[in-house]
């Protein structure tokens, strides 16, 4: 992959675990995080403007670490590091979610919420994303992008897929084939 740019819209723990493209960290400070955050729109806690630290940083590298470890070896069918799976249930435990009960009039909703600290909270629901596709049969296909320089992981809606997007990687790959085929000399 040439471009650090992140990749959006596989499950979360994937988009996650992509944001450590070859050679780059997508998410290497508060700003970057808070970037990644704002293109994860809905699917996340978001923060307050300007309230992100080092700290949040450091939780959410951590999940991320042990995310590609467990996620890597469960898509080839190998048992997760004892190590990832450990700090992901850890990460979960410092903010559990509870379904906060409220009355709406005629009836009971029940919302997700989680206390402590920003990056703790973010932190857990980012675990809770890993460990729902670590628990989802899903994870066994789970693929790695063809591309020779690229490191980004995907969950293929159709079979045939080879790269994490078509317009990036696909796109590459087909003008390396193009111009295999018409070389001179």
């Amino acid at each position: 992959m040439s471009d650090p740019v992140p990749l959006t819209g596989e499950p979360p723990a994937l988009d996650l675990v992509n944001t450590r493209p070859a050679g780059a960290d997508l998410i290497s400070g508060p700003d970057a995080l808070a970037a990644w955050l704002a293109l994860q729109g809905d699917r996340v806690p978001q923060p307050e403007p300007g309230t992100l630290t080092e700290d949040d940083v450091a939780a959410v590298h951590a999940v991320r670490d042990h995310a590609a470890a467990a996620i890597d070896h469960a898509r080839r069918g190998e048992r997760p590091p004892a190590a990832s799976l450990d700090g992901l249930n850890d990460a979960q435990w410092r903010a559990p979610a509870i379904q906060q009960l409220t009355w709406g009039g005629t009836a009971a909703t029940a919302t997700a919420h989680r206390r402590g600290p920003y990056g703790v909270r973010l932190a857990a629901h980012l675990a809770e994303a890993a460990a729902a596709l670590l628990a989802d049969p899903a994870i066994g296909r789970v693929r790695a992008c063809e591309a020779a320089d690229c490191t980004m992981l995907f969950l293929p809606a159709h079979p045939r897929r080879r790269w994490c997007s078509a317009a990036r990687c696909g796109n590459r790959a087909r003008v390396a084939r193009y111009y295999e085929r018409h070389k001179y000399g």
